[in-house]
């Protein structure tokens, strides 16, 4: 009971740093979630354009980034951007190297919905003259996004759980705050709960919200 009281006392004590590191980690996966998911359209868009070089280099971007552990790039920017003379926050490093990976991904998942498209829409529109863009944005655009949903949510879960790495670059986010929490009382398995229970609770709003989305957005099975 003792030590209960001991990490219910300094919970209290640094619960409003921890609140400001809890919205710290909402801040960033919220941003890198829009971002990402602008950031991916475009490179969706451009890995199927008409001109090859163009669909060449950004399905080799998709390929790169997949590939690229996330706190390697991370590292990579926070350490060795100020070599070359580039200083900024841990927060824009974060925000930077987390959209372009998550802008992969997401282009990722566009790109698989989009191969399970009926080709004879794109076909009829191609003979009514509409255009590429026209194309992308009136038949495709919004057919893969609704087909993604599901794909996007995770993405989006895993934006969340990923954000937990960017204290490692000195970003004083939610669970950085949880690990000073833990080392004031070395009751680790306590703070350790309550992170999970904290991250566990966002989680299940997201997929609520997405069930909503998904809900609303869904393709009707009934039209053939």
């Amino acid at each position: 009971m003792s030590e209960w009281h001991s990490f219910l006392r300094d919970l209290l004590e640094q619960w409003p740093l921890i609140f400001a590191g809890l919205l710290q980690t909402l801040k960033l996966t919220v941003l890198v979630s829009v971002s990402g998911l602008l950031l991916g359209v475009l490179v969706f868009y451009c890995s199927v354009s008409s001109i090859k070089i163009v669909r060449t280099f950004f399905r080799g971007y998709i390929s790169f980034f997949i590939g690229m552990p996330l706190i390697v790039l991370l590292f990579l920017m926070y350490y060795g951007l100020p070599q070359w003379g580039v200083k900024t926050s841990p927060f824009v490093i974060a925000l930077i190297g987390f959209s372009l990976n998550v802008a992969a991904y997401n282009a990722a998942y566009l790109t698989t919905a989009y191969n399970g498209l009926d080709p004879v829409e794109i076909e009829a529109a191609r003979a009514q003259g509409f255009s590429h863009f026209q194309i992308f944005r009136f038949v495709i655009l919004a057919q893969v996004l609704r087909l993604s949903i599901p794909a996007l949510t995770n993405q989006c879960i895993n934006n969340l759980k990923d954000s937990s790495v960017a204290f490692l670059i000195q970003y004083t986010e939610f669970f950085a705050r949880i690990q000073e929490l833990a080392s004031t009382n070395f009751q680790f398995f306590k703070a350790y709960v309550l992170a999970a229970i904290v991250y566990l609770a966002i989680v299940s709003v997201i997929v609520w919200m997405a069930r909503l989305t998904e809900r609303r957005f869904a393709l009707n099975r009934g039209v053939m």
